[in-house]
């Protein structure tokens, strides 16, 4: 098969995803979105040939958009528009998980500097105030109290940007100084790894400790329900483990708190036994040969 990979970077992610895709004999078409212009009727000539397209970028305007262009020249796409659109915007992943009734922390959206200190007072302290779009962790804040919401409000009220008159707040979710990163191919779980840190912010990119972790039944029943409720595809499914029970030393259950569209899973690959690029691209020959009508990729 010949896959096109969507990209304006190529990171640690991206060559091992190449590494594979090349050992297996595929063809590869490297497609670098920055130099691409997108028409209404007709694909740019860089996707000409290309059975599927893995997107890969960087910035989320990007992804959006260029994955609803690669829809209209029918050639599927990897992850689809709707999964990029939901994943990208965390009001519209909080409504989706929602919806789904997968468990998700408490959020209220406002859109004022005074509706959104109403809601942080609702809230308590501490408290999370969180971008509508964003990655890696940042601009996010924890607000321990009213005059740390007042001065956080007024510097995202001054701006200027449509999105930071968005106001995202959250509970604080106590978690055991960790969370759960799961990679999984439409609901089905490839690997899972724990991201520790004594920082309230645990993700990779930021420093935290890496380590497998093996999922049980119901972390990976809300894996697949909440993959589903964003469109499926290949996802990074963020967990918090919740309901401390003292008596037994376990946590009562899950919440989820995103679901991530270009997900990154070089640290992932870096702690598990599984060879993660190795069951993407065998979950991409399966939807080749599936749109092929079942002729091997």
């Amino acid at each position: 098969m010949n896959v096109g990979i969507l990209y304006s970077r190529i990171r640690q992610d991206e060559k091992l995803l190449l590494n594979e895709l090349r050992e297996r004999g595929h063809e590869v078409t490297k497609i670098d979105v920055r130099k691409q212009n997108f028409g209404l009727h007709e694909a740019p000539a860089d996707f000409e040939g290309v059975d599927v397209v893995v997107d890969r970028c960087l910035a989320t305007s990007r992804s959006v958009y260029a994955t609803k262009f690669v829809e209209a020249y029918d050639i599927p796409v990897v992850n689809g528009a709707f999964t990029a659109d939901v994943c990208s915007d965390k009001v519209e992943n909080s409504l989706a998980l929602a919806e789904a009734d997968v468990p998700t922390p408490e959020t209220t959206v406002a859109f004022t500097k005074d509706s959104a200190m109403d809601a942080i007072e609702d809230f308590g302290y501490p408290c999370v105030l969180k971008p509508v779009v964003g990655s890696w962790g940042r601009l996010m804040a924890k607000i321990d109290s009213r005059s740390a919401a007042e001065a956080i409000l007024e510097h995202k009220e001054t701006l200027g940007h449509y999105e930071h008159k968005v106001f995202y707040v959250q509970e604080f979710v106590e978690k055991p100084g960790r969370d759960i990163r799961v990679v999984a191919v439409d609901g089905e779980p490839i690997a899972a790894m724990v991201r520790s840190s004594e920082h309230w912010l645990t993700n990779a990119a930021k420093g935290a400790e890496t380590a497998e972790f093996e999922l049980d039944d119901r972390a990976e029943e809300l894996v697949q329900t909440a993959s589903d409720a964003v469109g499926g595809g290949l996802l990074g499914v963020d967990l918090m483990e919740v309901g401390y029970d003292e008596s037994t030393g376990d946590f009562e259950d899950y919440t989820v708190h995103e679901v991530n569209h270009t997900v990154e899973f070089k640290a992932l690959d870096g702690v598990v036994d599984e060879d993660v690029p190795a069951r993407v691209v065998d979950w991409l020959e399966d939807k080749v040969a599936a749109e092929t009508g079942g002729v091997e990729a």
